[in-house]
């Protein structure tokens, strides 16, 4: 992986993908939870929204078709609370997202992606701008049903994609799409769908033929896995936050093969270690980072990673707290400080690890002496 190239804010970081994207197809990046993915996405659209180039009625003129966490705020549910059998997923009617949806039977173009990932079935009203769903059971459909969020979720993915095969085929509705901006699609699936999503995706921007350039961020492991084989050509970055503000440093990796996420990560967590930067979504990345590493040398369990102390042969304490500290919700909002304790805690997990496994020390020079410290 290349040193890298630091933005010291996220607007001049989406105008650098832009520049990359005028001689490449598709930018894939990976980043952790809290890097500010999101934000980058909705910096990317707004760039061609803040241009002298105007529309009809001095309406800024976008380029960008995306999905991301605001996606999800074009659907909201009318559970019908008083009768409790009426129960519509509502779109929101005055979106561009939507622009000539229904004029394109959208019904027949979304059900085949469904059917790979869902057994549910659905019927799109377009008076009431409105979707329900059904399925069947032992023979017997079961209508207006409230599906999961994380069916929800895959639903929205497949409208999304028909409107990405729409804009690839050229439809009228969408002849203003230059780029598609997809950031984290697959957090609710697991590992299989993970790669039927990458690879479905993969195949569809990989059309001959089709104009638009492509920016895939994600923090999922094994979905960027499947896009860098899947896209081989595409350019591939590795974002991290810098201590500094709201910096960002932008590293690409070179070759077709994914760099080691968990070297990346442990790097990370060593930076933030030593600069006593530490938040609570620290503990889930180093838990991922004991897992793999335990999975790799044999083990059952992440605690067999954990260093155990002469009065805690099991090394139980370290590992509860690994356990606790790395769930909850707090790590999908904005980052929060850990407690003094907690960082003491983390810092000697941390660097007892690393002395214990033999990381190359030019990463991690200071960790052995650390360790020794705590």
């Amino acid at each position: 992986m290349r040193p890298g190239e630091l933005f010291s804010e996220l607007p001049a970081l989406a105008a650098h993908l832009r520049l990359v994207l005028e001689n490449k197809k598709t930018v894939l990046l990976y980043a952790y939870n809290g890097t500010g993915k999101t934000r980058l996405s909705m910096a990317f659209k707004d760039i061609r929204g803040q241009e002298q180039t105007r529309g009809e009625g001095g309406d800024a003129v976008r380029d960008t078709l995306y999905f991301n966490a605001f996606t999800e705020d074009l659907f909201h549910w009318d559970n019908d609370l008083d009768g409790d059998s009426d129960r519509r997923l509502l779109l929101n009617m005055n979106s561009r997202f939507f622009q000539g949806v229904f004029e394109l039977e959208m019904d027949n173009r979304i059900r085949p992606l469904l059917q790979r990932y869902a057994d549910f079935d659905f019927r799109i009203d377009t008076r009431e701008w409105s979707v329900r769903f059904s399925r069947t059971v032992g023979g017997q459909v079961i209508d207006n049903i409230k599906v999961s969020r994380g069916e929800e979720n895959i639903f929205v993915w497949c409208l999304f994609l028909t409107i990405v095969q729409l804009a690839l085929d050229g439809a009228e509705s969408y002849a203003w799409v230059k780029y598609v901006y997809i950031d984290d699609p697959i957090s609710s699936l697991d590992e299989h769908n993970a790669i039927a999503v990458g690879n479905h995706l993969a195949q569809l921007l990989k059309r001959p033929g089709s104009n638009l350039k492509t920016v895939i961020s994600t923090h999922h492991t094994l979905f960027y896995n499947v896009l860098c084989n899947e896209l081989g050509n595409s350019r591939k970055y590795f974002v991290s936050k810098n201590s500094a503000g709201d910096s960002h440093l932008l590293r690409e990796e070179m070759g077709d093969t994914p760099f080691f996420h968990h070297v990346a990560a442990l790097a990370e967590l060593y930076q933030a270690a030593q600069e006593d930067r530490l938040f609570t979504h620290h503990f889930n990345m180093l838990r991922a980072i004991l897992e793999k590493t335990a999975s790799f040398h044999g083990h059952k369990n992440f605690s067999a990673c954990i260093k155990q102390e002469d009065d805690d042969l099991d090394g139980i304490l370290h590992a509860r707290l690994i356990n606790i500290l790395s769930h909850g919700n707090y790590s999908l909002f904005e980052p929060q400080q850990m407690l003094d304790e907690n960082k003491a805690y983390f810092k000697k997990i941390l660097y007892d690890f690393l002395s214990r496994y033999p990381f190359n020390p030019v990463l991690f020079p200071q960790a052995t002496q650390a360790a020794g410290a705590q």
